[in-house]
């Protein structure tokens, strides 16, 4: 007997703040969305221990906190939330066509809609002792969670614009930064190279390799390695701030949507549609450039009154 296809109009991939945000203003608009929330529940803010500039929480919250919340808001308009991963996908190329969703290879969906909301994973080096201490002062957000190091230490691993950017923004807030340079050369764009060069609190070590956060529950320290002298040294930090890239979540897109040369999602305009009609996209999928839970929530708002009057333009 050949498995029966669920039809659906609005599908939700992806379930961080894009995601359910887009959620709550599809489930409004009556579009009865159905989300699949991917391996991550919540995205990447459940690794965020503290969460302290998302509007509406003076007092503070956590990631995990945040997102279980609006999940139940989500819920709350009718949002039929589920544990999944989308796996594979054929997307429709005709206006009004319907885009075929694999989920975990099981199960096969067709929607007059798909918002995309699968987010990027921040690239880490790997390290034991860096991945345990994730949350407990190892972050890839330093707008995130600078902030809590106010006048303190901390450590910026990195070499490009991302890593000088950093750096320069923990400079305001922080006492010093030490920033960790495997090459012997930054590979920044020269305006932020002088931006470091110009900050007083900002330390560089060129050929320098982390090779152990330190600290039981909380970062203590770092210890480091010169790799052409071989020496090592301990550094007092309380923050480790890793700031050498994000990976945008689309390889099930590639070949089929377009995108930017490090894998973002391209969308025309200030809209979040991609190149197929019916399909959108939010959130840290489609922006390299600000990253933030509020502007991921933004796009998802802008996600689902694209499908919104899309579904209205069919009629």
């Amino acid at each position: 007997m050949s498995e029966e296809i669920e039809k659906i109009k609005c599908l939700i991939i992806g379930s961080g703040p894009a995601g359910y945000t887009a959620a709550i203003y599809a489930a409004r608009a009556d579009l009865k969305p159905v989300m699949y929330t991917g391996m991550q529940m919540g995205g990447q803010l459940t690794t965020t221990t503290e969460v302290d500039n998302f509007p509406g929480y003076p007092k503070g919250t956590d990631g995990t906190a945040m997102m279980e919340d609006l999940k139940a808001q989500a819920e709350r308009f009718g949002t039929e939330v589920r544990f999944g991963l989308a796996t594979e996908v054929s997307l429709s190329h005709e206006v009004g066509g319907l885009h075929r969703v694999s989920i975990d290879g099981a199960k096969t969906l067709e929607a007059t809609t798909v918002i995309i909301a699968t987010g990027a994973t921040a690239k880490y080096l790997g390290l034991e002792s860096e991945q345990r201490l994730i949350g407990g002062g190892v972050s890839a957000c330093a707008t995130c969670d600078g902030f809590f190091y106010k006048g303190q230490d901390v450590v910026v691993i990195g070499a490009g614009d991302t890593a000088a950017e950093e750096a320069t923004y923990l400079a305001n807030i922080c006492n010093k930064v030490t920033m960790l340079v495997r090459k012997d050369y930054m590979r920044a764009s020269k305006a932020m190279q002088h931006r470091v060069d110009h900050t007083s609190n900002i330390e560089v070590l060129f050929n320098t390799e982390l090779e152990e956060v330190l600290g039981d529950q909380v970062v203590e320290g770092v210890r480091v390695f010169n790799n052409t002298t071989g020496e090592k040294q301990q550094i007092a930090v309380t923050g480790v701030f890793v700031a050498i890239g994000h990976q945008p979540n689309t390889d099930l897109f590639k070949g089929v949507l377009d995108m930017d040369d490090t894998g973002y999602l391209i969308t025309q305009g200030k809209t979040t549609k991609t190149n197929l009609p019916g399909v959108f996209a939010a959130g840290d999928v489609q922006d390299k450039e600000y990253r933030q839970a509020v502007t991921a929530a933004g796009t998802g708002c802008m996600a689902a009154l694209d499908a919104e009057r899309y579904l209205g333009s069919l009629h």
